[in-house]
């Protein structure tokens, strides 16, 4: 493969000057020599001896300058590999590190932002340029700088608006609410290439009219074009499915299809509407409101054997019934032996009215056995839920034959027995 280098400047903007000012020149390092001849480690001598040479920057240094994100990409999966013969480079690379994490560090960054697609090129950019670099000033990274990256973004939208006209697109919609209780939307346009945003908007007011999500959406279909739009893919929430069949009323070539993680979502709502399912969860959620709302309880629960915590309640498609009932059955014997200490007979909140429903909860042997049930029937679907929602991979391909897998882990986990599943394969047939 042949390696990309940069595109070429224009010769104006370059420096091309040969002065001897402090950004001009390199200096040319040597390590003092022991009686043996061979070089001193760098931690033995701190003074450097070094001669000045001219260091000169000019148009061809672009041409055989190869592009960062071409060098990272091909690095990925290679290990660094250090000459640990050599300590002056082992410290030299200790040292760059270094001062990148403590920037991290006071600058308060997300330690996960080193993992972020952007960030190996910028390093291996700093290191092809060398020594003297100047990091940018305010002004740089706030007006020219965000000025060219806008244009970049631009640009790659013009690339993905071509492959639209070219392949054809499906438009999302995606639902969600604020921490401040606003209902916005997203809407967004996936290709070939992949997913664009495109604007969010505040449906506050209109968020359960079907007529006014009607007009957004026909909104969005103006601005990203009719012609080239394949499918409009949004929840399946009451008023989007009205919204999406008035679309398909107003405009017959295209076809509304509902999220499949959506779907997944509703179907383990439903399951666990079921009359012995929701009384499980409830148990379950009755024992975790009473350890959360009484912080001698939580302590004692979470230094009893080093018991972990349990998964916070929340209204997401990422399914925490079933990884709250998951890490009560993991924390069974802690959990019960617990309830069963003398720790806990003698403390103030066990001789009370909820002290004692949890004991028994905690204690009995059907709610464990219908823990166990739950968890076998809505394992196999939050799998499912999990590979759908990924969104690097489309799970168009492979969603008929992962239901028809998690049907059959259900149907295996009971032995075959179809009493026992019946109504859940109903639920799922249905939804």
């Amino acid at each position: 493969m042949k390696e990309q280098i940069n595109l070429l400047p224009h010769f104006d903007e370059m420096n091309n000057d040969l002065e001897e000012d402090e950004d001009d020149v390199a200096f040319e390092i040597h390590r003092p020599c022991g009686p043996s001849g061979k070089s001193l480690p760098s931690n033995q001598n701190s003074s450097f001896a070094g001669s000045k040479r001219l260091k000169t920057k000019g148009p061809m240094d672009v041409f055989y300058t190869p592009n960062p994100n071409f060098v990272v990409q091909n690095k990925k999966g290679k290990q660094t590999t250090i000459d640990h013969n050599d300590p002056y480079n082992e410290k030299l690379i200790d040292r760059a590190m270094m001062r990148i994490t403590r920037w991290i560090y006071d600058a308060s960054i997300a330690f996960n932002a080193v993992s972020y697609d952007s960030f190996g090129p910028m390093v291996e950019a700093v290191g092809q340029y060398g020594p003297s670099m100047k990091p940018p000033s305010f002004h740089e990274v706030q007006v020219p700088y965000l000025k060219k990256e806008l244009s970049h973004t631009n640009e790659l939208m013009r690339i993905q608006k071509e492959e639209w006209v070219k392949y054809g697109c499906s438009l999302m919609s995606d639902g969600w609410t604020s921490q401040s209780g606003r209902t916005l939307i997203n809407f967004l346009v996936n290709c070939p290439r992949g997913t664009m945003f495109v604007e969010s908007i505040n449906a506050s007011s209109y968020s359960k009219d079907g007529e006014k999500l009607l007009e957004s959406l026909d909104k969005f279909v103006d601005d990203v074009g009719e012609v080239n739009i394949v499918q409009i893919i949004i929840d399946s929430a009451s008023t989007n499915v009205l919204a999406g069949k008035f679309l398909e009323a107003k405009r017959p070539h295209l076809f509304w299809t509902p999220c499949i993680a959506h779907c997944l979502d509703l179907i383990l709502e439903d399951i666990f509407k079921l009359p012995h399912m929701k009384k499980t969860f409830d148990r379950a959620i009755r024992v975790h409101s009473y350890f959360y709302n009484r912080p001698g309880v939580l302590n004692m629960m979470r230094i009893f054997k080093q018991l972990k915590n349990l998964v916070k309640l929340a209204n997401t498609r990422f399914a925490t019934t079933f990884l709250t009932l998951s890490r009560i059955h993991q924390q069974k014997n802690s959990l019960r032996k617990m309830f069963t200490s003398k720790e806990w007979t003698s403390f103030k909140w066990a001789k009370e009215p909820k002290g004692k429903q949890a004991t028994q909860i905690m204690l009995m042997s059907s709610f464990w056995n219908l823990v166990v049930y739950a968890l076998k029937v809505s394992g196999s679907l939050v799998h499912v839920l999990r590979l759908v929602d990924y969104e690097k991979k489309p799970a168009m391909g492979y969603i008929y034959e992962a239901m028809d897998r998690a049907k059959e882990s259900i149907a295996k986990s009971f032995n075959e027995k179809e009493e026992k599943y019946k109504n859940i394969f109903e639920i799922i047939d249905n939804g």
